[in-house]
């Protein structure tokens, strides 16, 4: 029997702790809106999968994400596991506590608890796309379900670094951008083979970004174009270039003119297979997962999500 009640996920390291100290607030907000709701506190990675799983085997069809992107993934990657509903009939909301918060951006959801507050009250809700990366730890084959983006080879390997940062308790709005420039003095192109819906691109290539979403790593616009509900992934192909290059270039990531430059390339497709010599690491959502070979698919209109009061789907 489906319950009518919200069911709040909220990750108390959420924005560097912040989740955990606002909740009363928060939850208090939500109940003075008249959002009726239940809540639980993960306490582990992943934790917010099992979660999500039981919430909707429980009866309950809208969830909110309190926490960052890695948070909302770990939800989504829920909706899928689960097999009582179509992921369709899953309401998903967010109230944004992350360091990086890209996936609101392209929906325009309010920063404010307030606004965010509204904005599931108001109830506009789209379906958006969602990838599939198949990929490899530690010798073991793995899936993982994506509501924004994945980022290949320097990216995933400044994810790495950024994961290790907030791991060992540094809280900076500016740790994604230190990781980068920490890894941009080590990391160097690899030779990769790639198809993108049977074409072929053979190169050295630096770094790969994929996304439903226009937004990664904190703001960079490296999918510029990407539109959410077209049933394809934006593909932006970085080829070989030096660190003094990329470090020269770094407004470009943030301006949305990052396919001006000659070695950055802009693709579009459903299904993307690539092979890398040697492996190559991946993040996704902004965690760190593991490495080469990738196979990436995307389930159309797969997941159903609360966006902000103005946001315009055609932008």
């Amino acid at each position: 029997m489906a319950n009518g009640k919200w069911f709040a996920i909220v990750n108390p390291k959420a924005g560097k702790g912040r989740a955990v100290v606002d909740w009363p607030r928060i939850s208090w907000m939500l109940t003075d809106a008249g959002v009726e709701f239940d809540h639980v506190f993960t306490q582990k990675k992943y934790h917010a999968v099992e979660l999500t799983v039981r919430a909707i085997r429980s009866g309950y069809r809208k969830i909110i994400s309190v926490g960052g992107d890695g948070t909302l993934n770990e939800i989504v990657n829920g909706i899928f596991i689960q097999k009582e509903v179509a992921t369709t009939d899953v309401l998903l909301a967010m109230m944004p506590l992350g360091i990086g918060n890209d996936w609101i951006r392209m929906y325009g959801i309010p920063r404010t608890y307030a606004d965010a507050i509204d904005a599931i009250k108001f109830g506009r809700s789209f379906l958006q796309d969602v990838g599939l990366v198949k990929f490899y730890e530690a010798k073991v084959h793995h899936e993982r379900y994506f509501a924004n983006a994945v980022g290949i080879g320097f990216d995933g390997y400044v994810a790495i670094g950024f994961n290790r940062l907030k791991e060992a308790g540094k809280k900076s709005k500016w740790l994604y951008v230190i990781s980068m420039i920490k890894s941009v003095l080590t990391y160097k192109a690899s030779k990769v083979a790639m198809r993108i819906d049977g074409d072929p691109i053979s190169d050295e290539i630096y770094s790969i970004t994929l996304g439903v979403g226009k937004y990664n790593g904190g703001g960079m616009i490296q999918m510029p174009n990407a539109i959410a509900n077209d049933g394809l992934l934006d593909v932006t192909i970085i080829r070989k270039i030096s660190g003094l290059n990329v470090l020269w270039n770094m407004p470009i990531l943030y301006n949305g003119h990052i396919h001006r430059h000659s070695r950055i390339t802009g693709h579009r497709g459903s299904d993307i297979a690539i092979h890398s010599i040697p492996q190559i690491p991946i993040e996704v959502d902004g965690e760190s997962v593991g490495y080469s070979p990738f196979d990436i698919s995307v389930v159309a209109k797969g997941i159903n999500v609360i966006v902000g009061r103005d946001f315009n789907e055609m932008e």
